[in-house]
């Protein structure tokens, strides 16, 4: 694995605490923007993996 694609997998993992973090505490609607950052960072290190 290449640094950029271990840096865009440590910011999902990140994203995806933070997004379970406010999910629990602030509620579901307060999570959905990191939530979904972790969708999109996940997705784009599957295609550079694929590519």
């Amino acid at each position: 694995m290449r640094l950029p694609d271990i840096i865009i997998l440590s910011l999902a993992v990140g994203f995806l605490i933070i997004g379970i973090h406010q999910a629990m505490t602030l509620g579901f609607g307060s999570a959905y923007w990191a939530l979904m950052l972790t969708m999109i960072l996940f997705f784009v290190f599957q295609f550079r993996k694929r590519k």
